[in-house]
């Protein structure tokens, strides 16, 4: 009897909870409401278990009322029978109410009439061990549903997908910003995406823009926006005056300064100002690469009577 009403018990507060989590809460609640909200549950649950715990009392005093008609019927010495065998301890007559396995010995006594390819079946209990985890599971799942549907301390389902989603995205983040650092002079390719050009004019203003004019017209440094080039004008070969520098004329390395992602940036970045013609431009410098030729071409005239800078 304990038993039933033990999983009748966990059955009718566990519907009750998941009825009350099902329900959708208002799109604006506060801490309070919440908490309010939780409390209702929970004495809710409190009151359904006093009051299965007042019928099992209810019924145990009908049976106890039951069992003195009985002794009354069979006389006084059925009574000191019954009183006279031992009391086990609780833990002793709860293990047997849920296991009442019969011993190897009594099979017999449960043994049915039908068997199979020389196979009997028996109608016993089941093992202990068997019967102990399924009232484990019967516990964790109470404890599974209030961690999870009436708590807030477990994610739900689509909590854990958005989770593992942005860790997704950032592994990938981390993954393709190593593959970018892996650049260098010998594998680099023009950019032509908006967002790398951005990040390249971004790169350039705050450490370009000093020597070779806010529009790329030259300052200090060499004209960009025309097609003479001093170093070479190939992707590869910007990239690699950008990270090795030419110190000279007075051009640092930035590769110290720089990723290879941001060198590879700025690179491509500045092969888009070929062209532009800016106001003020600075006289050309270095050779001629022809129209159409740039970047990868390796036609060149021979150089100007202008002065040599940096880049």
């Amino acid at each position: 009897m304990k038993r039933y009403v033990a999983i009748t018990t966990l059955m009718l507060t566990t519907g009750f909870l998941m009825a009350q989590d099902a329900t959708p809460a208002p799109a604006s609640t506060d801490f309070f409401s919440d908490l309010f909200v939780k409390m209702i549950v929970i004495s809710a649950g409190v009151v359904m278990l006093v009051a299965i715990f007042v019928l099992y009392r209810l019924l145990m005093t009908v049976i106890q009322v039951e069992q003195i008609k009985i002794y009354k019927e069979q006389g006084l010495e059925a009574f000191l029978e019954a009183t006279k065998k031992p009391r086990q301890s609780w833990i002793t007559r709860l293990y047997k109410s849920w296991t009442a396995a019969v011993p190897v010995e009594q099979e017999a006594d449960v043994l049915l009439l039908h068997e199979y390819d020389g196979i009997h079946e028996l109608d016993n209990k089941l093992p202990p061990w068997w019967v102990a985890m399924f009232y484990l599971t019967i516990l964790f799942a109470g404890v599974y549903l209030y961690y999870y549907h009436v708590s807030d301390m477990g994610m739900s389902q689509l909590e854990e997908y958005e989770a593992e989603v942005a860790s997704g995205e950032e592994q990938v983040a981390e993954y393709l910003a190593k593959q970018a650092n892996l650049i260098d002079e010998s594998n680099v390719e023009l950019l032509t995406d908006d967002a790398s050009l951005a990040a390249g004019k971004t790169i350039f203003l705050a450490n370009c823009a000093a020597c070779h004019g806010q529009l790329g017209e030259g300052t200090v440094g060499p004209n960009m926006t025309d097609n003479y080039w001093i170093h070479g004008g190939t992707i590869k070969e910007v990239f690699k005056t950008i990270k090795y520098g030419v110190p000279e004329k007075g051009m640092i390395s930035w590769q110290s300064q720089l990723r290879p992602a941001d060198m590879h940036q700025v690179a491509s970045y500045l092969l888009t100002l070929q062209g532009t013609n800016p106001p003020n431009p600075k006289a050309p410098e270095g050779e001629l690469v022809e129209p159409g030729g740039n970047p990868g071409a390796e036609q060149t005239v021979p150089p100007t009577d202008s002065v040599t800078n940096s880049l």
